[in-house]
This record gives structure tokens, sequence and C-alpha cells, in this order.
């Protein structure tokens, strides 16, 4: 065998070692991946919003509208700028050539709804939250879902119009005694159907994006 054909054969396992989801090569495109959806902002925001929850916890009734709606609201926030990240600089060429790109996308929404939860059970801590950390991590779960959803169908600038939007439809359930599992911000931490309403809306949120990834526009 040549020195070239030698070269070749190394470079050939290089590649195919720097392609592998364990490989250093696959160790950096995450790293790029995350640097490219801007995770680390998207971190110091939950972050802040850790900081939000715990500081209105302090000054909130331990009952009534208000104790629901402001965590509701931070919960809402910290979802949106999940779904934010899920937007890609490069568009159509990321897709076309992103052979892991499916699983960086899962990976890091995945990631991201794991940070968002610990930080605002966190910012909870030791404080009088309505639902407790059970309900706060239903509740999250499911307005990260239309997150995701909204990113799919609409882009990622507009992914904060989901959980928004169902949020402004839950305020009236919060005193109105709904008891459809489709409101789940307004249903008991415990409820069985509530769960499952936002299980199965951070599942479809989350294989959306995970399958199509996030539309660049509404033209797209």
């Amino acid at each position: 065998m040549t020195a070239a054909g030698v070269d070749r054969a190394a470079s050939s396992r290089a590649a195919a070692w720097g392609r592998g989801p364990a490989g250093p090569g696959g160790l950096r495109l995450a790293a790029l991946h995350a640097a490219s959806r801007r995770v680390l902002t998207c971190l110091l925001v939950l972050a802040a919003g850790a900081v939000a929850l715990r500081t209105a916890l302090h000054w909130l009734p331990r009952s009534g509208f208000y104790s629901r709606q402001i965590p509701l609201t931070i919960e809402t926030g910290a979802a949106a700028v999940i779904g934010v990240t899920t937007r890609s600089p490069f568009g159509e060429p990321e897709r076309a050539a992103g052979h892991w790109l499916p699983f960086l996308r899962l990976g890091g929404s995945l990631a991201l709804a794991v940070a968002a939860a610990g930080a605002l059970a966190a910012g909870s801590a030791a404080a009088h939250l309505v639902g407790g950390t059970a309900g706060m991590v239903r509740d999250l779960a499911g307005f990260t879902g239309l997150a995701l959803l909204t990113a799919g169908l609409a882009g990622s600038a507009l992914a904060w119009i989901g959980p928004v939007a169902y949020l402004g439809i839950t305020m009236p359930a919060l005193g109105g005694g709904w008891t459809t599992p489709w409101t789940w911000p307004a249903r008991p931490p415990h409820d069985r159907g509530a769960a499952i309403c936002a299980a199965l809306a951070f599942a479809i949120g989350l294989m959306l994006v995970t399958v199509r990834g996030a539309r660049d526009s509404l033209r797209d």
C-alpha cells in the first residue's frame, strides 16, 4: 500500500469517528449546534426566571388568583425561550447536510426543558408554590410543548405565541372551576388527565421539532 493510500485510510477512519455522536467531532458538532441556537443565553434567561420566581413567591399571597397567575407567567416565559432556541441561522443548508441533526434537536430541547424545570424548582425551593414542584413540572412541560409546536408550524420567532395564547385561555379556568384536563394549569397537581394532556402536548411539539425542525418563517 502506498503512503497516499495509508493517508486516505487514516483520513477515512478519522472522518468516520468524527461523524459519530460519541467522537470528538460529534462533541464539537453538539457544541456548534448549541452555540448556533444561543443555548447559553437561554440558560441565563432561565436562571433569571428562577430568580424572578423566587422573588415573586416571597411577596405573593399563599392562595388566590395571583398566587397561580404569576408563577404560570414565569413558566410561560421559560417555555417561550426554549422555543426560540430551535431556530437555525443556517436554514435549509443545515437540514440538507446535518446527518445527526434530529438527534441534536432532540437532545437540545430535552436538555433545556430539564434545565428549565431544575431552575424553577430551585427558585421555588423552601417557598410556597401552589401546586408544588409536580404541578410546576407538568405545566412547564405543556407550555414547552406548545412553544415547540408553534416553532415547528410558524417559526421559532413566533414560538412565544402558542404558550402565551394558551395562558390567556387558561386564566379564566383558574377561578372558574373548569374540569377539562386540557386546561391543565387549572387542575390539581396530581390530576392524571391533566398530566396526560400536558405530556401529549410536550411529546407532539418535541417530535415535530426533532423530525422537521423549526420553520424559518411562515413563508417557509
